[in-house]
């Protein structure tokens, strides 16, 4: 990976302890890419484990924006049980904690329950779907690092009729999709929420909960699917379910948010 991916930016000083310096490249307007926050605070929690436990569950809180630069990130254990761990990660500004991370990680054990989620359905494939240009200055930044393709639903701003989209979505620097990637992916998208909007308006996550449906991910980088959409929205408040697809039409990973809607 070049440079810019960032991703191996985080430099552990201790267990539990690290900083990243983060480039202009990853803001996404006054803030640091939440996706890459959260990479961050996984990452941070992985210095602290024994084993290399499956990611299940990443709980993570925007609090304030994080203007980019280096950033300190502080990991702790909170309990480690015999299947499972749960651990947190603060990002720091200064002194100020902008980002609270929560990860549960778990080994598998043995059930008579398995169910498989429902595969994609997409509207278009890739090559057929319309890109977003990275437009500097009217786009976010960080969008540079990523390509996303809408095979249903309309751009932000364009007064679509509903608030659903499906994007294909890359990394443009990623040579294989891993933990790491499938984090920042389900956090790329913008709230199709913004798709119902006729002119530019900012909006920013509260909450983000993503649940891993694969133990590990380990596989060539290409075009993935989100199928996302507003469960409900109102006083500029909006709530979004989302599903991240592999490029076998395979879901991974579920994804839920808070969203802030200032239009």
């Amino acid at each position: 990976m070049t440079r810019k991916n960032a991703f191996s930016s985080l430099a552990m000083i201790e267990p539990g302890i690290g900083r990243a310096d983060i480039g202009e490249h990853w803001l996404q307007g006054r803030s640091v890419f939440g996706g890459l926050q959260a990479v961050l605070g996984v990452r941070a929690v992985r210095s602290l484990l024994s084993e290399a436990l499956p990611l299940r569950t990443l709980q993570t809180t925007f609090i304030a924006p994080l203007p980019g630069g280096e950033v300190r990130v502080e990991a702790r254990l909170l309990r480690a049980g015999k299947s499972t761990v749960h651990a947190e990660a603060r990002l720091f500004d200064g002194d100020q904690v902008v980002c609270l991370v929560v990860a549960v990680f778990g080994a598998g054990r043995p059930s008579t329950i398995a169910i498989a989620p429902p595969s994609a359905v997409a509207a278009k494939p890739p090559e057929q779907s319309a890109e977003l240009p990275y437009i500097a200055g009217i786009t976010p930044a960080f969008l540079q690092m990523f390509r996303m393709r809408w095979a249903d639903g309309v751009f932000p701003f364009c007064g679509g009729s509903r608030a659903s989209t499906q994007i294909w979505v890359e990394l443009r620097d990623a040579d294989v999709i891993d933990e790491s990637a499938v984090i920042a992916l389900a956090d790329s998208i913008p709230s199709p929420a913004l798709s119902l909007l006729r002119r530019p308006s900012p909006a920013s996550s509260l909450t983000w909960t993503l649940e891993f449906l694969r133990a590990h991910v380990d596989s060539p980088a290409a075009p993935w699917l989100m199928d996302a959409s507003v469960t409900a929205a109102g006083e500029g408040y909006g709530a979004q379910t989302a599903t991240l697809f592999d490029q076998h039409g395979q879901a991974v990973a579920l994804s839920r948010q808070s969203v802030v809607i200032f239009g």
